[in-house]
């Protein structure tokens, strides 16, 4: 006859399983609200007693008494500086006889008769100064305006050095410009560095392509220095 191993744990064959008992979480939330309001009716059974019975029940009184400081008025020793000197008033002037007073000091009148024409020095020689080669300021009413700006943003960006700008480098380099009668740029120089030497050299070869109405002073045409910044921006 053939013997089998039997596990006494295993249920028999005709056995009903048992029924799970759940966890200890599981019977925690089941007996929640039991406690819950459980506690809740004793809580108020114990206030309403409290009420009840002891009616002149009263909390201990726990202040504590601190001594007050009293903080006297410290004055701090400071050394306080004399007062400045006054200020010297002027002299005080002095009144003399006017007898004291020599009339030969006072200026004799001048005239023609006494001083002619003939005996004057010669004016002096008149020189015309050529305002043409460093900036001079010149009065105007109206100023020269740029007329071809189209084409010196195009000559700009033509000279614009690759190296600066690929790598972001820009500036505006100002620029004096002497204009003719005409508004033609006669001459011209670098006035402020943009802090780039390329940038002022490429500034510079584009100058003498600016083009200008005529400055005006009342109704006559007249030569003016002027100063514009060249700018080079970036992309």
């Amino acid at each position: 006859m053939n013997e089998r191993n039997v596990d006494p744990q295993a249920p028999h064959e005709g056995a009903e399983p048992m029924a799970s008992q759940g966890t200890a979480n599981d019977r925690f939330k089941e007996g929640f609200p039991a406690w819950f309001w459980g506690s809740m009716v004793a809580a108020t059974v114990v206030h309403f007693s409290l009420f009840k019975f002891w009616p002149e029940l009263e909390a201990e009184d726990v202040s504590v008494n601190v001594p007050v400081i009293e903080l006297e008025n410290i004055q701090p020793e400071i050394d306080i500086p004399p007062p400045p000197a006054a200020v010297a008033r002027p002299a005080t002037p002095l009144i003399v006889d006017s007898n004291l007073v020599d009339d030969d000091v006072t200026i004799e009148l001048t005239s023609f008769e006494e001083n002619p024409v003939e005996h004057l020095p010669p004016p002096p020689d008149e020189v015309e100064a050529d305002i043409s080669q460093r900036y001079v300021y010149t009065p105007v009413q109206v100023d020269p305006r740029m007329t071809n700006r189209e084409e010196i943003i195009r000559q700009v960006e033509r000279v614009y050095p690759a190296l600066l700008k690929d790598a972001g480098i820009g500036g505006s380099p100002l620029i004096n410009f002497f204009l003719d009668a005409e508004g033609n740029v006669a001459n011209f120089y670098l006035r402020t560095s943009s802090g780039h030497q390329a940038l002022d050299e490429a500034a510079l070869s584009v100058a003498h392509l600016f083009k200008f109405s005529p400055a005006m002073n009342r109704d006559k045409a007249v030569p003016v220095w002027v100063y514009l910044p060249v700018t080079f921006r970036p992309g």
